[in-house]
């Protein structure tokens, strides 16, 4: 079966696959049968094999929620499914609260089911998701929308991550406290440090694999980057972020045009600004750009710029953009179709929490 037609492969990313139970991941029906079915083995290899491509598995089942901890072989499934989404509504509906709950766009999801009508209807309400059937399955696993070029010990680690983003969420409702309270008792410690070359991959991948705080949007693949690692009038500085739920890694860079080092240009434009989403709401790009902005007006500069695409899926780093003080022009537009945001750099510097190291030498 060939790749069904739309989002190629630089659109496509998928990032989570979530899985309808009878029949599909299991041998039978659940409620009906008079022992508890097993799981499919070639699916379960399925699971395996996406897990350690660092893509996420979900479930999407009629079956009642309760029933889930008898599940035979759950303990022994490669990871935990992240937002599991069980009852009678319709399956379109568990798909848009799996997006909504992992904070990823609809076209980041891939749905597994064996009944005609399931995939219909969600095909019907949900374009953008890719559906699949059982028998599509061992086809799809070469796709390049599940097929990541790199796989790093981040993406390796994103199950785990965004089990320990809801155990940050749980505490954060029973706590109560400020934004910034509340990043201090999480002891937030975000690093900003220049990059190296081992750093590379982790790059790409989160060039190809960001969207919602990513201002170019493209593939940005390792040669491109490893230029503007060598580059005299390029600073590449690298994001790594923890806290005393876990340690995220890399999750976000800067790469920054500062002209000769010797003679900075009084502009500094940004090439490429990226953070993963599991950093969203942990004050991680305020920190970022503050820290760039102060880094520029440290060397003389005057305004520090930022592109960004004009599309629905980077509103967060627009508005984040415009928090932080950046303004765009309806003429302030390239040939490449990228708004220019500028932030003047006159007067006090932006503060930087106390929960940011930036590591010498410094970057910039």
């Amino acid at each position: 079966m060939a790749e069904p037609a739309g989002p190629g492969p630089v659109d496509r990313v998928v990032k989570c696959v979530v899985w309808d139970l009878d029949n599909t991941l299991l041998t039978g029906v659940w409620l009906e049968a008079a022992q508890p079915p097993g799981a499919e083995p070639a699916l379960l290899a399925a699971l395996a094999e996406l897990h350690g491509r660092g893509v996420l598995n979900s479930i999407a089942s009629r079956n009642p929620a309760e029933l889930a901890a008898t599940l035979p072989g759950l303990a022994d499934w490669p990871a935990p499914f992240v937002s599991p989404q069980y009852g009678w509504g319709r399956k379109s509906e568990s798909l848009r609260r799996v997006a909504r709950e992992l904070n990823v766009g609809l076209e980041a999801l891939a749905f597994v089911d064996d009944d005609p009508y399931e995939r219909a209807e969600v095909e019907q309400a949900l374009p953008d998701v890719l559906v699949l059937s059982p028998e599509d399955v061992p086809d799809a696993l070469g796709w390049p929308a599940l097929c990541p070029p790199v796989v790093t010990a981040e993406a390796r680690a994103r199950a785990a991550s965004y089990a320990q983003a809801q155990a940050r969420q749980q505490a954060a409702r029973e706590h109560g406290r400020s934004t910034s309270d509340f990043l201090r008792w999480c002891r937030t410690e975000l690093t900003i440090a220049p990059a190296a070359a081992a750093d590379l991959p982790r790059l790409a991948e989160l060039a190809a694999r960001t969207h919602q705080f990513n201002s170019v949007r493209r593939a940005v693949l390792e040669p491109e980057l490893r230029g503007w690692l060598a580059s005299p009038e390029h600073r590449v500085s690298v994001l790594r972020l923890r806290d005393r739920f876990g340690d995220d890694g890399l999750i976000g860079a800067a790469i920054v045009h500062t002209g000769p080092r010797r003679r900075p240009s009084p502009e500094w434009t940004v090439q490429l600004l990226m953070m993963s989403c599991r950093a969203m709401g942990r004050g991680v790009i305020e920190a970022l750009l503050a820290w760039l902005a102060r880094a520029a007006a440290g060397q003389d500069g005057t305004a520090l710029l930022v592109p960004s695409r004009l599309d629905d899926r980077n509103v967060p780093l627009r508005l984040a953009l415009v928090a932080a003080g950046f303004r765009a022009e309806p003429s302030d537009v390239d040939r490449e179709g990228r708004t220019w945001f500028r932030r003047g750099l006159g007067g006090q510097p932006p503060a930087l929490p106390e929960w940011v190291t930036v590591e010498a030498p410094v970057p910039l």
